[in-house]
């Protein structure tokens, strides 16, 4: 049985401790993940795939109303997501599955649909975050939402139209709580203001808890080449680089994932969270606010190269590998 969001094949003694008939057809479909103990967990949904989800059900139910759509994740998947419109007004509430942390769990995202002489037009209302100033991929000013769910978001709304046969329509998306829980997140310490980010490489949330932790270091553990990554784009170019190895999304549980580890490991991935792991103080006296806009700086290589040699001085068995997001490796220990 292979997870069809990871692609990890869920070795058979795992599989034999399951209990949840039910809860292993979810596993089987993507929308939750099986552990080394044999505990089903659920993943969530993103907030992306919660904006998405409202702002098709508000143009369906221009024509009728709506208490659940279907939408297509990022990763593939098709999702049937609650969701009550009524004359073209929707809400949506994010559904956490079994991610104890989330501080979105439950928040409700509205979307105001009106018809359209021609196309589509998507507006980023209240409790939407914004970007303070310019990044290496956004502009001061612009609402923060990622290419993969304004992607999907899109074309949910391009389904709603196709589906209700309008001509076109023009979508408010708005968090009515999101200046209020973004203060919970990141999002300040990032240059985001004003309400929360809609993010979702997947339009899936992973159930990172203790139980999933025991999972990884029994995967960890198990490998005899073993890449660890903290992330979708890490895990995709990981697979890239090191198609003879295993590959295990270790999220930012890094420090648990590497002291399970037996032998070399390959520790690869986008820059940030691997090395705010190396070191803490990486952005210290440099003049950025997030190591993705120093990475994307001239003065990232003369930064990171001496970190990553000391880390490997003191870790030889440890090889760090980062790269971008198109798949470049932009830094390595020696």
């Amino acid at each position: 049985m292979r997870d069809p969001v990871t692609g990890f094949l869920y070795p058979e003694n795992w599989q034999e401790k399951v209990f949840d008939p039910a809860g292993l057809d979810l596993v089987v479909q993507g929308f939750a993940v099986l552990t080394a103990s044999g505990t089903i967990l659920r993943r969530g949904y993103t907030t992306g795939t919660t904006a998405a989800a409202a702002c098709k059900a508000a143009i369906l139910s221009l024509e009728q109303d709506v208490s659940q759509v279907t939408v297509r994740l990022p990763c593939g998947l098709v999702a049937d997501v609650p969701a009550e419109a009524h004359a073209g007004h929707a809400s949506c509430r994010k559904y956490a599955g079994d991610y104890p942390s989330d501080v979105t769990a439950g928040i409700e995202f509205v979307a105001e649909a009106v018809a359209a002489p021609d196309g589509l037009s998507l507006i980023p209302g209240p409790g939407i975050g914004r970007f303070a100033r310019d990044t290496p991929r956004y502009k001061k000013g612009a609402p923060a939402i990622s290419d993969a769910p304004l992607a999907c978001i899109l074309a949910s709304m391009q389904e709603a139209i196709d589906d209700t046969g309008i001509s076109g329509a023009t979508v408010t998306l708005s968090i009515p709580e999101g200046a209020r829980i973004a203060n919970k997140t990141l999002n300040p310490r990032v240059g985001i203001e004003g309400g929360l980010s809609v993010l979702g490489s997947t339009g899936l949330v992973e159930p990172w808890d203790d139980h999933l932790e025991e999972s990884v270091q029994a995967r960890v553990k198990d490998a005899k080449n073993v890449v660890l990554t903290t992330g979708r784009v890490g895990l995709r170019y990981s697979r890239l680089l090191f198609p003879d190895h295993e590959v295990v999304l270790a999220g930012g549980r890094l420090g648990e994932a590497l002291s399970a580890t037996n032998g070399d490991v390959i520790l690869c991935g986008l820059p940030a969270l691997i090395l705010k792991y190396i070191e803490p103080h990486i952005l210290d006296g440099t003049g950025y606010a997030t190591v993705e806009e120093l990475s994307a700086s001239p003065a990232f290589l003369p930064i990171a190269a001496p970190i990553l040699t000391a880390y490997k001085k003191e870790h030889p068995s440890v090889k760090v590998i980062l790269v971008n997001r198109e798949g470049t490796i932009i830094g390595e220990s020696p």
